[in-house]
């Protein structure tokens, strides 16, 4: 069983910038897709930004060209750098890597908290 292992959330002010890091602990396929999703308060977990084993990117509207994924498959991590924060990125940011139906992995989230 892989685990996913996130880190890099935090406080930041409006504007400001942070990098959030996902650590498998597992080899993963480097056909797997890898995303990044959010969870706010009262809201459903949503998509923020993904990328396939193929490097093809997709964005939500609302972080596109604020928000940049990246993988680095030789050490089985996927980063989101976030800047220009703003206070509604405010929520807890998880970590997803699947492929078709073999195997669908979740990270245990981070909190990302944007406020002056």
């Amino acid at each position: 069983q892989v685990q996913l292992v996130e880190s890099g959330g935090g406080l930041v002010q409006p504007g400001g910038s942070l990098r959030l890091s996902c650590a498998a602990s597992g080899s993963i396929s480097i056909f797997a897709g890898m995303g990044w999703y959010r969870q706010a308060p009262g809201k459903e977990r949503e998509l923020a930004a993904s990328i396939t084993g193929s490097g093809t990117l997709t964005y939500a509207d609302s972080v596109k060209g604020r928000f940049t994924i990246s993988r680095d498959n030789a050490k089985n991590t996927v980063y989101l750098q976030m800047r220009s924060l703003k206070p509604e990125d405010t929520a807890v940011y998880y970590c997803n890597v699947k492929r078709g139906t073999l195997y669908n992995y979740w990270g245990q989230g981070t909190q990302v908290t944007v406020s002056s």
